[in-house]
C-alpha cells in the first residue's frame, strides 16, 4: 500500500499552475469541441491522465465532493492523491457528487446517476471528467451552440460511444444538466451542457 510519502507530487508551482490550467478549461468552456493543451506538469497516481490530474489540482478543494468510477478506486491510490493534494471529500454517492472522475467511459453509469442541479442552483451539478482514447483520431463529431461560431468538428475516439445521445436530456433539462470534459493525456475538450451534436459521436 503506498503511503503518503509515495505518493506523486502535485504541481511544481502550485500558483502558476493553477492559474494556467484554470485559464485552459476556460478556454474549453468557452469554445466547446476545441482542443486546449494543459502546458501545466503534475504527478499522477497511476490511472490518471496529466490532464485529469491537473484538472483536480486546479477546481477540486474540501467543498468539492468527487466520486471515482471503478476504474479510478480500483486502488487507494487515486483517493489518497487526491485527499493529500485538494483535501476533496472522496464519496461513494455519484449525485452528490460535484466532479466525477471517469477512468473507464465503457462503464459510465447513467446520468441520472449524477447531479442535475435545480433551476435556482444550476451550478450545484456533477460536472463529468472522462479519460478517452483519443482527441485527434476516430470519428468526426460535429457540434453547435453557444461559442462555436457555426459548427465545430473535431475527431475523437471517445466512450461510450452514445455519450452524446444521453447528452441530449441536457437540452429538456436547460438550466440544469451535465458538464463535460474530455481528457486524452495533456490535451481536453469541454461539451458544455448548452452545446449540441450535429452528427457523428
Amino acid at each position: 500500500m503506498t503511503s503518503v510519502a509515495e505518493l506523486p507530487g502535485g504541481f511544481a508551482d502550485k500558483v502558476l499552475s493553477a492559474q494556467s490550467t484554470f485559464r485552459s478549461v476556460m478556454d474549453a468552456m468557452a469554445r466547446p469541441g476545441s482542443i486546449q493543451c494543459i502546458a501545466s506538469t503534475a504527478g499522477t497516481p497511476v490511472g490518471m491522465m496529466r490532464g485529469a490530474a491537473a484538472i483536480a489540482l486546479t477546481l477540486f478543494d474540501h467543498d468539492t465532493p468527487v466520486w471515482l468510477d471503478g476504474q479510478m478506486s480500483a486502488t487507494a491510490d487515486v483517493a489518497k492523491w487526491l485527499k493529500f493534494h485538494t483535501s476533496a471529500p472522496v464519496v461513494a454517492d455519484s449525485s452528490i457528487a460535484n466532479f466525477a472522475l471517469i477512468g473507464d467511459p465503457q462503464s459510465l453509469p447513467a446520468l441520472d446517476r449524477f447531479a442535475f442541479g435545480s433551476n435556482e442552483y444550476p451550478d450545484r451539478s456533477t460536472t463529468l471528467v472522462l479519460q478517452v482514447e483519443s482527441l485527434t483520431d476516430g470519428p468526426v463529431v460535429e457540434l453547435q451552440g453557444p461559442g462555436i461560431d457555426g459548427s465545430a468538428a473535431f475527431r475523437a475516439s471517445i466512450q461510450p460511444r452514445d455519450l452524446f445521445e444521453r447528452l441530449a436530456i441536457n437540452a429538456t433539462l436547460f438550466p440544469r444538466g451535465i458538464d463535460v470534459v474530455l481528457v486524452h493525456d495533456d490535451s481536453i475538450v469541454a461539451i458544455p451542457r448548452t452545446t449540441r451534436l450535429v452528427r457523428g459521436g
